[in-house]
């Protein structure tokens, strides 16, 4: 069973703060605890559960590129019908996120690829998956689906102002900058896990199945890389199940934990 690919620290710079540099935040107020309401409030976590709905899985073969786009564009379209239902009953604006393919790597919103499986681009409001062989290798556990789920988190960020919030909140050093990285990460984790949950009874799926996507994501984090930017294995799991559980955004305001919970 191949491990799922994680973007690495420069990818998830590029992503996360829109092309700006790394270590381009102020300094003028302190950072914690973390008081911006966009981001520790927001209208995201007052509208209760998602709303229970179907999702059917494609089938997709291992090395099947095209089997793979039809069963990702499927999950985007169940994505937006049920993230644009919720934005409805919060009152909040909505627009549908995108998606595109690519099979090798490349420049991708301002930025190189680095590592990463997919990347979401605010300013487009749209993610590319990289289909390569390490991606479809095994696609029939449940990463390629959550790698879906995960990406639109991001777009439910910036939708609510959240990723807006997060670029313009002060750091003094690279450890807060991480910090915050693996806040932004782990909520986008969550939310993909609350959009999982919602549609769990349809996806013909046993808890084997989940159990070896936390398998799978356990071994997926910040323990492979130099920089700490995601979280550890076992804390993005966590977050992941927490949403799923839950199947309610207020799950994961990421911005109001200790940062024993965000390590």
């Amino acid at each position: 069973m191949r491990l799922a690919p994680l973007t690495a620290a420069a990818a998830a710079c590029a992503l996360l703060l829109s092309g700006t540099a790394c270590l381009s935040g102020t300094a003028h107020a302190a950072p914690y605890p973390i008081r911006d309401r966009d981001l520790t409030a927001n209208k995201l976590y007052r509208a209760g559960e998602l709303q229970t709905s179907s999702c059917p899985e494609e089938e997709v073969q291992p090395g099947d590129v095209e089997a793979a786009k039809r069963y990702l564009t499927t999950a985007l379209d169940c994505l937006n019908t049920a993230w644009g239902a919720y934005f409805k009953r919060a009152r909040l604006p909505f627009r549908k996120a995108r998606i595109g393919f690519v099979t090798k790597p490349r420049r991708f919103c301002q930025a190189s690829w680095g590592e990463a499986a997919a990347v979401y681009c605010p300013q487009e409001r749209r993610f590319l998956v990289l289909l390569d062989d390490n991606l479809l290798d095994d696609p029939s556990d449940l990463y390629l689906f959550n790698l879906a789920a995960h990406e639109y988190g991001h777009h439910v960020q910036l939708l609510t102002g959240i990723e807006r919030a997060y670029q313009r909140h002060p750091y003094r050093n690279k450890k807060e900058l991480y910090e915050q990285l693996r806040r932004v990460e782990l909520q986008a984790e969550c939310l993909g896990g609350v959009f999982v949950g919602s549609v769990w009874t349809s996806l013909d799926r046993t808890s084997r199945d989940w159990d070896e996507l936390m398998r799978i994501t356990r071994a997926s984090g910040d323990e492979q890389f130099k920089v700490r930017s995601h979280g550890k294995g076992r804390t993005i799991a966590a977050w992941l199940d927490r949403g799923r559980r839950a199947k309610d955004p207020r799950a994961c305001n990421t911005w109001t934990a200790p940062s024993a919970k965000v390590s």
